[in-house]
């Protein structure tokens, strides 16, 4: 009985993580596509079936109609989020952007697509020199920024910039933390969430051999700042955590619930969540105090049974 206490314990110790290894950035076809800003349509793209080209199509999440398609010459996907999920939509839901399928890494040219929503219209194609994929978009859909990948031994070491759609220009710079120069930009991205609008967007990275930080970029004014984050658990314990919203406070929680700590965004200060998530010690207390107390009742049934002096009831 005792072990099997040890073995619960241990078990809902173990509860918030979870072995994982996040994948780059990257666009993909056939997958489940991305959801409109409205939730009524999911957009995806789909190779021909003579190959060269790909088919955008706009289904119906109710009763899955194809609504409307279109036809992009060249091979495009779907650009796939830190947490798997279609990505690419600008928060006003009139933008979305496509990024050219690759099935070899570093890439030398990486080409992309700004398709008019609902319409499906392709309104630019553009390609740059270097490994690029998608990263967010501003509100109005005028502004795209990327992750360029900067180490051909290293994928997860990296730089964001930004890209002018309407010019079709790559700006010059990175967009960086001005205060922390001497960061090294370096990781995976884990998950992510963004304020409502959709102007401040909030990236968990692991960084493995480091600690893991937030990267939160404004996408309007193209600045970012970067938060390290005290985690000194195993690295796969870093996939298992959440990021969400509560005013001016982003909260970073396990899958669980179990809160852990909150970044006020507008110090960037952290500290320990105190609110909310689920309490887990709670959980494990109960169940080790079950355990305890049905164990010892079924210790005295028996030796009540050994003794005569348990009687069962018949009918």
């Amino acid at each position: 009985m005792t072990r099997l206490v040890l073995v619960l314990a241990a078990a809902l110790a173990l509860a918030p993580v979870a072995l994982a290894d996040g994948p780059m950035p990257y666009s993909s076809q056939q997958g489940t596509g991305v959801l409109s800003a409205d939730g009524s349509l999911r957009y995806t793209a789909v190779g021909a079936v003579f190959g060269g080209s790909t088919i955008i199509e706009a289904i119906s999440t109710h009763g899955g109609t194809i609504r409307r398609y279109d036809n992009l010459p060249g091979s495009y996907g779907v650009p796939l989020g830190a947490d798997g999920n279609g990505d690419g939509i600008s928060p006003d839901g009139k933008t979305l952007i496509l990024g050219d399928v690759s099935y070899s890494y570093p890439r030398t040219k990486s080409a992309f697509a700004v398709v008019a929503l609902p319409s499906l219209r392709v309104r630019q194609v553009f390609a740059l020199h270097g490994d690029f994929a998608f990263d967010a978009l501003s509100p109005d859909g005028s502004r795209l920024y990327l992750i360029q990948h900067v180490d051909r031994q290293d994928q997860t070491r990296y730089v964001v910039r930004a890209y002018d759609i309407p010019s079709l220009t790559l700006l010059p710079g990175r967009i960086a933390d001005r205060t922390q120069k001497s960061w090294v930009m370096k990781g995976s991205p884990v998950t992510r969430t963004a304020s409502a609008g959709g102007r401040y967007v909030y990236t968990l990275y692991s960084n493995p051999g480091g600690f893991p930080f937030v990267h939160a970029l404004d996408t309007v004014r193209g600045v970012a700042h970067c938060v390290g984050l005290p985690w000194r658990g195993a690295e796969s314990g870093v996939y298992n955590m959440r990021l969400a919203l509560h005013g001016g406070k982003l909260r970073v929680h396990f899958v669980s619930g179990r809160s852990w700590l909150s970044v006020d965004t507008t110090t960037w200060r952290v500290s320990a969540d105190r609110g909310g998530g689920f309490a887990w010690w709670w959980l494990a207390a109960a169940l080790v105090a079950v355990v305890t107390l049905g164990g010892a009742g079924y210790h005295r049934l028996r030796h009540g049974r050994r003794t005569g002096a348990f009687t069962p009831r018949t009918a």
